[in-house]
């Protein structure tokens, strides 16, 4: 006598031919919790701790909102630069064969293995009003260093590379083919790539964004050579914090580092559901 087999029921995972699921989940939970969930628990609770008027009060301080303001607001504007340009970039290095692509193709890794003070050091340099680019620019009227301008172009190169690295592999999973075929149908160079590249390559290029935004909000070591730190005018979110443990305020530190974990979380999972949306929408 033979029996129907039981329906399956909810599983609380797939299953797999690859063993070990309980300890690498184990391992992971461990890790991210050690590594991420203490240190911001402790950050919270230490917030927690002043009350809800003192916190508010740091909150509500000019120049907390007006540091906030800086970093968030050349953040997004560099992220956005990035977006361009790194499209750009990635596509010349994966359409074109030219002498010394390979030596572009490296450069672009340079932000991540230049410290971060030695980038802002010789930002400050070329683009200081006596440096190379900044006496250029000086009889124009346009002033880079010592002002937010000169913060987005510092997150605008520490920034790049996010965006080229990510978006770069998907353009070369993008058949050429398919854009001949487009050409060949009579499709325009502008309808192929809107409507044959950009949503292959949509949920890529927010991806990039998200990850130069969420680098260039806690930027420290590219940015206070060239903002020259002027409260109320180039002064960053993560200097400020600084400035309060120099001062042995550690609960208007830790409110400002809560405030700008909020804010972060919060942008970061509006680019996620946008990201999300566009993977639905595109594939």
């Amino acid at each position: 006598m033979t029996t129907a087999p039981a329906q399956a029921g909810w599983r609380f995972r797939q299953p797999s031919v690859i063993p070990g699921f309980g300890l690498t989940l184990g391992f992971s939970l461990a890790y991210l919790t050690l590594i991420i969930l203490i240190p911001l628990s402790g950050l919270l609770w230490r917030s927690a701790a002043l009350g809800w008027p003192e916190f508010w009060a740091i909150a509500t301080d000019r120049r907390t909102i007006k540091a906030l303001e800086i970093s968030f607001g050349t953040a997004f504007i560099a992220a956005a630069v990035n977006v361009v340009f790194g499209t750009l970039v990635a596509w010349v290095l994966v359409r074109y064969r030219f002498p010394g692509r390979r030596i572009v193709d490296a450069m672009v890794d340079l932000p991540f293995a230049l410290p971060t003070a030695v980038a802002g050091i010789a930002l400050t340099t070329l683009y200081a009003p006596n440096g190379w680019i900044g006496k250029l620019l000086m009889p124009l009227g346009i002033k880079v260093a010592y002002t937010p301008l000169g913060i987005v172009i510092a997150l605008v190169f520490i920034g790049l590379p996010f965006v080229v690295r990510t978006v770069q592999p998907i353009m070369e999973e993008i058949d050429k083919e398919v854009e001949e075929a487009a050409a060949t149908l009579g499709a325009s160079r502008f309808q192929i790539i809107t409507r044959i590249l950009f949503p292959g390559l949509a949920p890529a290029i927010v991806t990039g964004f998200s990850l130069a935004f969420a680098r260039g909000v806690g930027e420290y070591g590219s940015v206070i050579f060239i903002a020259g730190n002027l409260p109320y005018k180039s002064e960053i979110a993560p200097l400020l914090i600084v400035i309060r443990l120099e001062e042995y305020n550690y609960p208007a530190a830790t409110a400002i580092a809560a405030i700008m974990l909020a804010l972060s979380f919060v942008m970061l999972l509006v680019v996620n559901l946008v990201q999300a949306w566009s993977r639905k929408r595109y594939g």
